[in-house]
């Protein structure tokens, strides 16, 4: 267990100058949003930072998610047909943490029982839940009812995917159903990514403009676009913010899906 007291701003930087995701709601930060277990990796962490100006606890648990096509979460208790959870192969220390204002702390994530582990894919969400008084975390209001008074205080928590990866990947990624709406302030560009195989995917989309004379101009890109096991399909759309620079009557949209290391897994050519 690892506590430092320092400047969030500093921390950022530094996570971010070494290419680590960050992830925040309300006053905790969390570095990296995602871990992935491949491989012999036996063990990993994830950094935490208090970024407001009260002393916050958190409580460290594992949830279960499974994503909906349109790329929601919903809470389930048993795994799915063809879901697995990782949450049995892992651990992690310490389970509650107390953070003064501007400290961060380590969180270590061991894998363990690796003999047990079939091929394909495992995972579970690691939720940090604000506990205790942490009016920092939450809005506190009162209602009166039949002239009684009742405080209110939402209370938030936020959930980073752990994945294992065991064996070797027979994922397959296609682009499918695009299509192009241009009625509202900004065009937006709908399609389905289809996923098959034994394990999720973890990418960016982006979108551009290829006009008749060869010039290609990027319309619009999003990352984090995940289809986590056992999803075949997710239905996705994003605005391409920079279309007044092109002709959207003429050439053609080419959409691709790749890695965050660059390698395009799919892509798809709309014509205009």
């Amino acid at each position: 267990m690892k506590k430092k007291l320092l400047s969030p701003l500093l921390l950022f930087f530094i996570f971010t100058l070494l290419g680590l995701a960050t992830y925040a709601q309300g006053d905790l930060m969390i570095m990296p949003k995602r871990l992935v277990f491949e491989g012999s990796e036996r063990s990993q962490e994830i950094n935490l930072v208090n970024t407001g100006s009260d002393t916050a606890v958190y409580a460290i648990s594992f949830v279960n998610y499974i994503m909906t096509e349109k790329g929601n979460f919903e809470q389930v208790e048993a795994p799915e047909d063809g879901q697995r959870f990782a949450e049995d192969f892992l651990r992690y220390f310490p389970r509650r943490v107390t953070l003064a204002p501007n400290e961060a702390q380590t969180i270590r994530v061991q894998k363990t029982r690796t003999g047990d582990l079939e091929q394909g894919e495992y995972r579970s969400h690691m939720y940090f839940r604000a506990v205790e008084d942490q009016t920092a975390l939450g809005a506190e209001e009162t209602e009166e009812s039949d002239g009684i008074s009742i405080n209110i205080k939402t209370v938030f928590g936020i959930s980073i995917p752990i994945i294992i990866r065991e064996g070797t990947s027979t994922t397959n990624i296609t682009l499918t159903d695009l299509a192009l709406a241009t009625e509202t302030e900004y065009p937006k560009l709908s399609l389905v990514i289809n996923r098959s195989g034994n394990m999720s995917v973890y990418g960016i989309l982006k979108a551009t403009h290829i006009a008749p004379n060869g010039t290609q101009t990027e319309l619009g890109m999003v990352k984090g676009v995940s289809v986590y096991t056992p999803n075949v399909k997710r239905i996705f759309s994003f605005e391409l913010r920079n279309a007044t620079e092109v002709d959207l009557n003429s050439g053609k949209l080419e959409v691709s899906y790749s890695e965050e290391k660059g390698e395009i897994l799919a892509s798809k050519i709309y014509e205009l």
